[in-house]
């Protein structure tokens, strides 16, 4: 009796990712593909239509907006997300160990294992890595209109350099476990889990940290002595930088903002939100495909 072909791993490859090409040929050399391109804007509804087919596993190929477009598509259901890192930071694919040579990763997707991993949301939008309001997005637009002239790094370092001498300041407004909090504040960040705030490792995950949204809130108004004391700050280690001058840092499961904003930055992206913002941690609510060891 002739055995049937294995099934086929949808994989959705951003055509617009810098290693789209490369990524494409590693899909096609395991030959356990079924490759599409498709844009940004319809990777939700690709990734919807694929749960709807039956399948159990899905590749995305791109960055962290991309990976969570496609988690978003993917919450409530059992399907498991494996992950080809195709993007500049690619966090959470360093944060949960999975490969950036993509040969390699393209094994994990194969024949990994699946654990369930926490994401958050802003009014409805899941992001996995962080989100921010205030000077972040100012850094963002700032770095978007340099890139295409002169590269991404050399336009972070530009812009960056900018906030220092002209950091704009945010009234906002935070309730926090049925407590309002105001602000004049540059920049608030949120992360999901325990991030680290000790230098070197500033904004990565703790390792084995506690879960929830790490609220952190930058209380100084002038740019370089913002920076100055934030730093400061993170060099002491997270425990440490919710007693400082410098910024207030909280572990909480919800968050309510209400900036004068329309704006947000979302696991690096740009993206419009109508305020108030309400943040929400979601404990284990994806299967991500990682190394099984």
């Amino acid at each position: 009796m002739l055995e049937s072909p294995p099934t086929l791993i949808p994989a959705f490859i951003n055509p617009l990712a810098g290693n789209a090409g490369a990524a494409r040929d590693a899909l096609r050399a395991a030959g356990r593909f079924e490759i599409r391109d498709v844009a940004p804007e319809a990777l939700a509804e690709q990734v919807r239509a694929a749960v709807k087919e039956g399948a159990s596993r899905i590749l995305v190929a791109g960055g962290d907006g991309s990976i969570g477009a496609a988690a978003g598509a993917l919450l409530g259901s059992h399907v498991e997300l494996a992950i080809l890192p195709s993007g500049t930071l690619n966090h959470l694919a360093k944060d949960l160990s999975i490969p950036l040579e993509l040969h390699d990763a393209v094994r994990v997707a194969l024949a990994g294992r699946a654990i369930a991993v926490d994401t958050a949301s802003v009014n409805d939008r899941v992001f996995l890595n962080t989100s921010s309001v205030g000077a972040y997005v100012t850094f963002v637009r700032a770095r978007e209109r340099l890139e295409t002239k002169i590269g991404y790094n050399a336009a972070s370092m530009i812009a960056g350099a900018r906030l220092l001498f002209r950091l704009p300041i945010f009234r906002i407004s935070l309730l926090l476990q049925g407590v309002w909090r105001d602000y004049l504040t540059p920049l608030v960040f949120i992360g999901v889990n325990e991030r680290e705030l000790r230098i070197p490792t500033i904004g990565a995950r703790v390792a084995h940290g506690r879960t929830g949204l790490h609220v952190m809130v930058v209380r100084q108004r002038s740019g370089a002595r913002a920076v100055a004391l934030a730093l400061a700050a993170a060099a002491r280690g997270v425990h440490a930088v919710s007693r400082t001058p410098a910024m207030d840092s909280f572990l909480v499961d919800s968050l309510r903002i209400e900036p004068r904003m329309h704006m947000a930055a979302i696991d690096g992206e740009l993206v419009n939100v109508d305020p108030p913002l309400e943040y929400r941690h979601v404990p284990g609510s994806l299967r991500i495909v990682v190394a099984d060891r």
